[in-house]
């Protein structure tokens, strides 16, 4: 029996690999306003200085405000300040943008250049839903390097790019 996926050359990539399984904590400031509008220094500095931070401790806590209240930078910056001793960082934004932003940072870092000339699959089904910006992140990594870019399973996937042959001339076909 000949294994055709293999012969191929195609590289599979699970972009779920680049996933931060680290638990991610909502830091609402909606609850910290009066009447869940008004933002009173006093009473948000109190507030900040009685939490047990130590629950944040080893994990990564996005902040943001669920409200339309106009909220002052400091405010964010008087939160990062308490949390950065047990927090694993503090980002801005609900926990999807703060996955969002993970998963960013972990494609940024990664060496990409094993897959340069080749054949890449993008695997479709994960484990973890993965969200659609991540499938354009890694695109935007990979279309300068791979030859075919395709999305899915082996035995079933999408044709996404194929790098333009190039003529003994140096023109693209």
């Amino acid at each position: 029996m000949i294994n055709k996926v293999k012969k191929s050359g195609l590289v599979t990539l699970d972009l779920q690999e680049f996933y931060d399984d680290t638990e991610v904590i909502e830091f609402d400031l909606k609850d910290y306003l009066y009447k869940e509008f008004v933002l009173r220094e006093k009473d948000f500095r109190t507030a900040l200085e009685q939490q047990d931070w130590s629950r944040y401790e080893g994990k990564y806590i996005a902040v943001f405000c669920s409200t339309d209240a106009i909220i002052a930078s400091w405010a964010y910056m008087l939160v990062a300040t308490h949390a950065r001793q047990y927090a694993k960082d503090v980002l801005f934004g609900s926990r999807e943008e703060v996955v969002h932003e993970l998963y960013r940072r972990n494609l940024d870092a990664a060496d990409w250049s094993a897959y340069q000339g080749k054949k890449i699959l993008l695997k479709g089904c994960s484990d973890k839903e993965l969200p659609p910006a991540v499938y354009l992140m890694a695109t935007q990594k990979l279309l300068p390097l791979a030859d075919r870019l395709m999305y899915g399973e082996a035995c079933s996937f999408v044709p996404v790019y194929r790098k333009p042959k190039t003529t003994a001339a140096g023109d693209r076909s």
